[in-house]
Order: C-alpha cells, then structure tokens, then sequence
C-alpha cells in the first residue's frame, strides 16, 4: 500500500508540473527553452509505467489513471512544441 501511495504522490507531483509548461508553451509561442527530446523521454516513461500496470496486473491500480492524465499532458505539450516550432520557422522566413 505505501508503494503505491508513494508512486501516486510521484506521478501527481510530476502532473502538477505540466499544466504550467503547456501554459508557457501556449503563452510564449515559441520552442527556445524547450526540449522536444526530454519530453519524448518523459512520454516513453509513462508509457513504460502503463505498460507495466498491465503487465503486472494492477491497471486498475490507484496510480494507474495518473500515469494516462500525465501522458496526455505530455503529449499535449509535445503538440503544443510542433506548433510552436512552425511558428518560429514562419518569424525567421519573415525576418
């Protein structure tokens, strides 16, 4: 039981840590400072941590469903760095 607590705790804290990164991307509208490279690895992270709960049996774990909210942010802020790098593509053609 403190495992998983403990795991629940890890992935909420690292899901409170999202929204303001897909705030900034929305915000800022560009990809300088950003890393599409750390967030596939994060991504491939959550998706291990998915597929392990399924492996083991626990998917319907009281950590699980974090595991499914932090990825989609992830992804969501990964889609966010396309359409940011666009559009730092489309300021440099212009300057």
């Amino acid at each position: 039981m403190i495992v998983e607590i403990c795991e629940m705790g890890m992935l909420i804290a690292f899901g409170c840590s999202w929204p303001f990164n897909i705030a900034k991307s929305l915000r800022e509208k560009t990809t300088a400072g950003k890393s599409i490279l750390f967030e596939v690895f994060i991504e491939i992270g959550y998706i291990l941590g998915i597929i392990g709960k399924i492996w083991d049996g626990e998917f319907v774990s009281v950590p699980t469903p974090f595991y499914f909210v932090d990825a989609i942010m992830v992804a969501v802020d990964m889609m966010l760095y396309y359409r940011n790098w666009k559009l730092d593509q489309a300021r440099s053609r212009c300057a």
